[in-house]
């Protein structure tokens, strides 16, 4: 009996370390489309993968609307800029 309930919980300890090192796939992607607006916070919902998707969800709900997604925008003009050979921009240092 010791050695069953041993086992078992072994297989559990495994399968537990399986499940939390493996990470979702959908975090990895950011989709190009956005509902913003309402009650959704500054961010939105960035789940959407057409324009008609998302002019889809926002339809008929109060005060939303669709925009572009800007963490989508930004990777791809750091990407620009990384291709282009051109340094980051930073704001200068100031000591006080």
């Amino acid at each position: 009996m010791r050695n069953a309930m041993l086992a078992i919980l072994a297989l559990l300890a495994g399968g537990t370390a399986v499940i939390a090192s493996s990470a979702p796939a959908a975090a990895e992607y950011d989709y190009p489309w956005c509902v913003k607006g309402g009650e959704l916070g500054p961010s939105g919902d960035c789940s959407y993968s057409t324009l008609e998707q998302c002019q889809a969800s926002a339809s008929g709900r109060w005060n939303l609307y669709c925009d572009v997604n800007i963490r989508l925008k930004f990777k791809q003009a750091e990407q620009q800029q990384q291709q282009q050979g051109v340094a980051p921009r930073r704001r200068p240092r100031r000591d006080y």
